[in-house]
């Protein structure tokens, strides 16, 4: 039995390292007992419904008497980057991975809840933009931040850690923007406007033949200043303000809002302190999501002091720390005005019950089409790893475990010892700040937020129970019950011994990949919220880490292939037929012997265009005859009935060979455009006949 597989199938890349680290202890004890008649589960409410602190002194008290018991000789237990005078310190327990460049930080899942779709696209009127695909969103009518955006008249990317429109008529690029701050890693567009998410910790990024460009500019070009800056003899008018600006925070997440007309323009930059979580956009309407750790002076052992020395020392920064080191920070620079502060006032932070005090949630509301401000904030003191939104709603979860460091989770103490993960419901119906409307927990820990559906006023949540001898899953049926989201239905049982690879909820029914070394595929009835049953199972060997719907009651899978032991082989496409919930069949299977594709761990790297049955999907390190890696490219498959067939390979044809792997695939009008790392190549989306190719560098 391979008892070494990893946790979870993700990678990301050594920027991505930077966005996982801010990162504290979550503690919102949630205590369940017996069922109602209705079968909604009795939760303690109190325990979970946020709430203010009354004055800042009140905030303080609390704050510190939360974090102390978890406080020890390598600061918090359990954090991976606690700020310290503008450092970031890593605790020993951290695995010690690389990561790996190429990729991006803690993706999330993709496509839209419809069984012919494969990513929001868009159809064409008189006079608009040609036909087209867009980001492989998880919910039809909520977009998802990405490397790569698409209106049908340009494309919009920052796969090379630079902004660069280029204009689909005449495939030439427009604009070229080295954006201030750090290194730009998703974007999110609506209209003429693009509010471009990075990482402003100063992280240099691996570029192709080995070398490192700074952050923004492209490999052997020159630095130039950035555009929207201001030169070092123009000084930009300071708004008033009394807390000292963020100067080069080490650990930060900058939004910069930039017109795309033109040449571009940087129309503003909004700093603030915390590591980037994710984002959702509704219309022009994003919410941003970052979580903050305390601003702490920590030792740590080091030959000099011994561990119960440290933890003294840490147990003294916490009791001498006053109200601002607990607060994020932001700096704000537009319309020629500068201004920063605390982001928060500490009455305006809500807190659970029982927390640690180590981290702080704060979401931000930016509309693209109006100007940059401060994001009128919501704060929660608790912490949380993954987003989903469905549209009126947007949830956090925090199920314990630390994702986007560029290795598997690390498990951080859940309360009382339980593995549990916290959900927070929050209403973006409007278009002005989020609303806190309910709160609940679930036994176990989530994969992703596909692990998460919004239906019919139901959340669904499938998550591995993995804290007893034999692993298991399930799926819990949560509704809202004035400010708690109650359990009124559950299953368990799914996949003993193993964990969960892949979900996919499609209305009424839900698809589970469990694996350790058969694959079991489960489909679930929730037609029934209160008695949700297994209709199905199917065993085959490997497993599938992403399921895409294409119509016709076929499911496609990317994962990976493996031997009854449970070794990986690698990449394996599956298409399933589960038109018969009792008996769904794998009806086609391609192998691809030492392969692997971004789509295992990264949704977004996957496109279906259903008007020619097109599925097309990024694949690296597929050997040749001659035992190179020149098979690597967008793999393109036909799919027919039953059937799959290979349409072709598309390769950026460029000297290293890891970084020209196309990242994205775009369906506009009769063309495929395909990005990577060292730039764009459009073919001829019937033959696959080159275009053109735009080189970054």
């Amino acid at each position: 039995m391979n008892q070494d597989l990893p946790r979870w199938p993700r990678m990301a890349v050594a920027a991505a390292a930077v966005v996982g680290l801010g990162v504290g202890v979550a503690g919102t004890a949630v205590v369940v007992g017996a069922s109602d008649g209705d079968g909604t589960r009795n939760v303690d409410a109190g325990a979970i419904t946020l709430v203010s602190y009354n004055s800042c002194e009140s905030a303080l008290r609390e704050l510190k008497a939360a974090a102390l018991p978890h406080v020890g000789a390598y600061g918090m237990a359990g954090d991976v980057g606690i700020a310290r005078d503008g450092d970031i310190a890593v605790a020993e327990e951290a695995p010690a991975a690389p990561a790996t460049p190429g990729e991006v930080a803690d993706a999330q899942p993709a496509a839209p809840n419809e069984a012919d779709a494969g990513g929001a696209a868009s159809k064409a009127e008189p006079g608009a933009a040609p036909d087209h695909s867009g980001t492989n969103n998880y919910e039809s009518d909520v977009d998802e931040p990405d490397i790569v955006k698409t209106d049908g008249r340009r494309v919009v990317t920052v796969a090379d850690g630079t902004l660069r429109v280029v204009a689909v008529a005449g495939h030439k690029q427009t604009a070229k923007l080295a954006l201030p701050g750090g290194i730009p890693s998703q974007l999110l567009i609506s209209g003429d406007r693009a509010l471009v998410l990075t990482h402003s910790g100063g992280v240099a990024m691996p570029m192709p033949g080995g070398g490192v460009a700074e952050p923004g500019i492209a490999p052997g070009e020159p630095v130039p200043d950035a555009p929207g800056k201001p030169a070092p003899d123009e000084p930009v008018p300071d708004a008033p303000d009394t807390s000292p600006p963020i100067d080069d925070p080490a650990f930060g997440t900058q939004l910069v809002l930039v017109d795309l007309t033109g040449a571009g323009k940087v129309l503003g930059t909004l700093d603030v302190e915390g590591g980037y979580l994710d984002a959702r956009q509704v219309g022009s309407v994003a919410r941003v999501v970052t979580r903050s750790a305390p601003r702490l002076k920590f030792d740590y052992p080091d030959g000099r002091i011994t561990p119960s020395e440290a933890a003294d020392r840490n147990r003294d920064a916490v009791q001498s720390s006053s109200i601002s080191d607990w607060l994020p920070r932001y700096q704000l620079s537009a319309n020629g005005h500068r201004s920063s502060g605390e982001l928060v006032d500490c009455t305006a932070v809500s807190h659970p019950a029982s927390y640690s005090g180590a981290s702080m949630l704060t979401i931000l509301t930016v509309d693209l089409a109006h100007e940059l401000g401060t994001g009128e904030p919501v704060s929660i003191a608790a912490d949380g790893n993954t987003v989903y939104g469905s549209g009126p709603n947007l949830y956090v979860a925090d199920d314990h475990l630390v994702r986007g460091v560029g290795f598997g989770p690390v498990d951080r103490p859940a309360p009382g010892g339980r593995q549990r993960t916290e959900i927070y419901q929050f209403d973006v119906s409007g278009a002005g700040r989020p609303a806190h409307v309910a709160s609940g927990s679930v036994a176990g820990s989530l994969l992703s937020q596909y692990s998460l559906s919004e239906h019919e006023g139901n959340l669904r949540v499938a998550t591995t129970m993995a804290d007893s001898e034999e692993s298991h899953s399930g799926i819990s049926v949560l509704t809202k019950r004035g400010k708690t989201l109650a359990q009124v239905g559950r299953i368990d049982g799914l996949g003993r011994g193993e964990r969960i690879y892949a979900v996919r909820f499609l209305g009424d029914k839900a698809y589970v990949v469990t694996f350790r070394q058969t694959d079991p595929l489960y489909t679930v009835d929730l037609s029934v919220p209160a008695k949700p049953r297994v209709t199905g199972e199917l065993k085959i060997t490997g497993y599938s880490s992403y399921l895409h719907p294409v119509g016709d009651g076929k499911l496609l899978g990317v994962g990976q292939e493996a031997t009854t032991e449970g070794m990986t082989t690698g990449t394996q496409v599956s298409l399933f037929d589960v038109s018969d919930q009792r008996a769904a069949r794998r009806v086609s299977q391609l192998q691809y012997a030492g392969g692997h594709s971004d789509v295992e761990a990264d949704p977004h790297a996957f496109l279906y265009w259903p008007a020619k049955n097109l599925a097309v999907i990024p694949m690296m390190g597929v050997p040749t005859a001659s035992g190179d890696t020149s098979g690597s490219g967008a793999l393109v498959l036909r799919l027919t009935g039953n059937s799959m067939t290979e349409v072709g390979l598309i390769h950026h044809k460029v000297e290293n060979a890891y970084y020209s792997i196309p990242r994205r695939a775009m369906v506009i009008g009769d063309e495929l455009w395909t990005v990577s790392s060292t730039g764009v190549m459009v073919n001829n989306l019937d033959s696959l006949a080159e275009v053109a190719w735009l080189p970054f560098a």
